[in-house]
């Protein structure tokens, strides 16, 4: 059995064309996003989005993983195996 996790997932996007390939990578997740919150701060000229997650650890780290090959973007997350 895999090891399943709730976690905090930090997306940090510099590109605004990078938004929208973010956006389509989390629509591929939409059933194990628990939470979802997007800020813009204007001042720096970037968007900060933080995910609530419950998956296993493997599909969490595969998130981040093509999140942050993404150009423009910057991936940290931390997680609670259950």
């Amino acid at each position: 059995m895999e090891q399943r996790a709730v976690g905090v997932v930090a997306i940090i996007v510099k590109d605004r064309p990078a938004a929208h390939r973010v956006n389509e990578v989390l629509s591929d997740w939409d059933g194990k996003v628990v939470g979802r919150m997007g800020i813009p701060y204007h001042d720096r000229d970037l968007n900060v989005i933080t995910l609530v997650v419950d998956d296993t650890t493997d599909r969490i780290g595969s998130l981040t993983g093509k999140l942050g090959m993404i150009p423009g973007v910057t991936v940290k997350s931390t997680l609670a195996k259950l």
